[in-house]
């Protein structure tokens, strides 16, 4: 690694892990009660003070989970756009998100309806095999289909579909327990406990640990197939831990906070860009703290904006993903017409 790209790869981390650290200091500080810099430190250092309840129960486990589950979002975008070579491959738009959000709120009706809690492994594991049943239907979708427009344009219509009936299902619910879901399918990190929050982050970090020893193979991947099989990579025990490792990410997700849209795409493009480098073993610890730094921004958008109307996380990321997408797609298109 040349002394240029090493300095620009310390500088953009230092930069993304003073970003994030200004924006966790900012959640705290903003709210209904807004909190002075040094109440706040003194909460924290001696777990005292008046606020200290809204500080420690509500807005502590809130802003974690935001930059927990925001990364996650955003590493499992990175992979999918690693597995099928398309930039706009991720969680929400090939309906991965919204097979998952299905299958949760199916879980969590048939639970309460019949006086059962339902845990966050629970959740975590209905959302997994959502997440499996979606990518599934791709998988075999992408069999028949060569070209990866048409096979994003499937996910889309497999993630309506998903959305529709979840809907349908909360619209008719009848337990007051289960009408509140429809903050949960519109997305939101507002409620998040401490127990869910240990819970979400054993699995994120675990599954972390578990995509960087995935760094050279996906290097290689990034190269071609055929490089990466003259590597030394099993292509298809590579592709099945690529898929399981995305899906645990995002059902990680919309098992605590539902369906957040645009996160798994804008963020590793925006990471690409500021590191001038698609390397893995930069790209993932990259997109975890991106997408940290993005969720929380966006999270303080949406309960501060219109207080004390909350918006929906999912609604404020869109508008704020859509446009990086959007010049992305125009960047790529240039690129074409030039060569």
């Amino acid at each position: 690694m040349s002394e240029k790209r090493k300095s620009r790869f310390i500088l953009c981390f230092t930069l993304l892990l003073a970003a994030l650290i200004v924006l966790l200091v900012l959640n705290v500080m903003i709210g209904s009660a807004g909190l002075s810099l040094s109440e706040v430190l003194r909460i924290l250092s001696t777990g005292k003070g008046e606020n200290a309840a809204i500080v420690w129960n509500i807005r502590m486990p809130r802003l974690l989970t935001a930059a927990l589950l925001g990364g996650a979002l955003a590493v499992s975008g990175f992979l999918l756009q690693t597995f099928f070579g398309n930039p706009i491959a991720g969680p929400f738009v090939l309906g991965i998100s919204s097979s998952a959000k299905l299958v949760v709120a199916l879980t969590m009706i048939f639970s309460l309806a019949r006086g059962i809690a339902v845990s966050s492994l629970s959740m975590i594991v209905a959302a997994f095999a959502g997440s499996m049943l979606s990518m599934g239907a791709i998988l075999l979708v992408s069999r028949r289909l060569k070209s990866m427009s048409l096979l994003i344009v499937c996910g889309i219509m497999i993630g309506y579909i998903c959305s529709a009936v979840t809907d349908i299902v909360v619209t008719f619910a009848n337990d007051s327990n289960i009408v509140n879901l429809h903050n949960w399918s519109l997305g939101s990190f507002s409620g998040m406990k401490w127990s869910g929050v240990g819970t979400a982050a054993v699995t994120v970090l675990a599954t972390l640990v578990l995509t960087f020893f995935l760094s050279k193979p996906m290097g290689a991947y990034q190269m071609g197939e055929s490089y990466a099989q003259n590597m030394g990579v099993n292509i298809r025990l590579f592709r099945i831990a690529l898929i399981l490792l995305s899906s645990i990410l995002s059902a990680c997700v919309t098992a605590f906070a539902g369906p957040i849209s645009f996160v798994g795409i804008a963020v590793p493009h925006l990471m690409k860009m500021l590191l001038k480098s698609a390397k893995p073993i930069v790209m993932i610890p990259a997109s975890f703290l991106g997408g940290g730094i993005f969720c929380l921004f966006c999270d303080l958008i949406a309960r501060t904006l219109f207080a004390p109307t909350e918006l929906s996380i999912s609604s404020v990321t869109a508008v704020f993903g859509v446009p990086v997408v959007i010049s992305m797609l125009l960047s790529r298109q240039k690129k074409k017409e030039a060569a």
